[in-house]
């Protein structure tokens, strides 16, 4: 799937359009269905555009932009690998138009063709345990193997979690971030930013040179939920932006996924709180796939996970005696009977598996 080129004087008429100051999108959507393009727009007579728009922005677009906005925009489209989708394109994704305010362009770096598969949001907490980001990455491989796009906000945490799984997996993601794209935000995803362009897409409504602000992101959280056909949460506290991203969900009519986690967890109370007003609880992948299955290519369910393989017995039995909250050494002493040595050489080599983490403070959590 292929946009450009754009003719440069319609590209740098899009362009211009969204930039105009207090210009909205849906106010945007009713000029371009009055008048049919934004070159027309630009052209229209001011009597004209105050049929649809404050005397104030109509005159702020027939004064326009200065031509180094568009330049720029311009420059970096010609740059491999760069896309501006507007609405009147046909690339630009059906699930969008179907929300309250879709966006009337959108700049990308990646893979178009990622817009025209199956998807799932992930969210989650940026200050994710170990645990979650673990969930977050294997959920995303299994879906992703069969056949789904994961779609979130290459946050910190459980968002980067999700992309990175989606991308061992060698399937699409697409990430949609609250800045130009010429920002890398956060700064830690550098790298990862480059692996998601490289095999999936990453996108933004917003113009080259907008810097992380805080109303963005709630902002972008509607296109993540409103290019997915579901929207599953990993983890996520009570005043998460994720819970954000799940009402706007299950406004735009998509289903709403939860995994539970521990009682004594903030990261657990906001997925809690989303399975007590009706979203899905899910314990697997298989979960979220039964609900959508009608929309995937081929899909069989892979059956019940494999649980902990370690060879040793001993493994497994001090993997029960710590269940899945956080614990410390002295009580895994206390409990397993093991000795000093012979505990602290096992939590090592479940750690180096995988199946245990060292968090801070000292004390352990299963993973799996």
């Amino acid at each position: 799937m292929q946009v450009k080129p754009l003719e440069s004087d319609e590209a740098s008429a899009w362009i211009a359009l969204t930039q105009i100051p207090g210009l909205g999108n849906a106010k945007i959507y009713q000029l371009l269905k009055q008048f049919g393009s934004p070159n027309h727009i630009f052209s229209a007579s001011t009597q004209a555009l105050k049929a649809i728009v404050s005397a104030t922005i109509a005159s702020k677009i027939k004064q326009g932009v200065t031509p180094e906005t568009t330049q720029a925009a311009q420059n970096w489209l010609a740059k491999d690998n760069t896309h501006l989708i507007t609405l009147a394109d046909a690339a630009y994704p059906k699930r969008l138009l179907e929300i309250t305010d879709p966006p009337a362009v959108l700049y990308g770096i990646g893979n178009l063709t990622c817009l025209s598969q199956a998807a799932i949001a992930m969210v989650g907490s940026r200050h994710a345990t170990p645990q979650g980001e673990k969930n977050a990455e294997s959920f995303a491989q299994a879906m992703c193997q069969q056949g789904l796009c994961v779609v979130s906000g290459m946050a910190l945490g459980i968002d980067g979690a999700a992309h990175r799984g989606a991308i061992k997996s060698t399937g699409a993601t697409i990430a949609v971030v609250g800045t130009g794209l010429d920002i890398v935000y956060p700064a830690k995803h550098r790298d990862l930013a480059h692996q998601i362009a490289e095999h999936g897409l990453i996108l933004s409504e917003f113009p080259l040179g907008t810097p992380s602000k805080p109303q963005n992101f709630p902002r972008r959280n509607r296109i993540i939920s409103g290019l997915s056909h579901g929207c599953l949460v990993v983890e996520a506290n009570i005043k998460s932006g994720s819970l954000i991203t799940a009402r706007l969900a299950a406004e735009q009519g998509r289903e709403v996924f939860a995994i539970p986690g521990s009682i004594h967890s903030p990261v657990s109370k906001g997925c809690h709180q989303l399975i007590k007003q009706g979203a899905k609880l899910v314990e697997s992948a298989d979960d979220i796939l039964e609900e959508i299955k009608n929309l995937l290519p081929a899909y069989s369910p892979s059956g019940p996970s494999t649980q902990v393989g370690s060879t040793a017995p001993e493994a497994n039995t001090l993997l029960d005696l710590m269940g899945f909250e956080a614990i410390s050494f002295e009580s895994l002493l206390a409990t397993s009977a093991l000795t000093p040595d012979a505990l602290s050489s096992m939590l090592m080599v479940l750690e180096l598996e995988g199946k245990v983490a060292t968090l801070t403070g000292g004390n352990y959590q299963r993973l799996m």
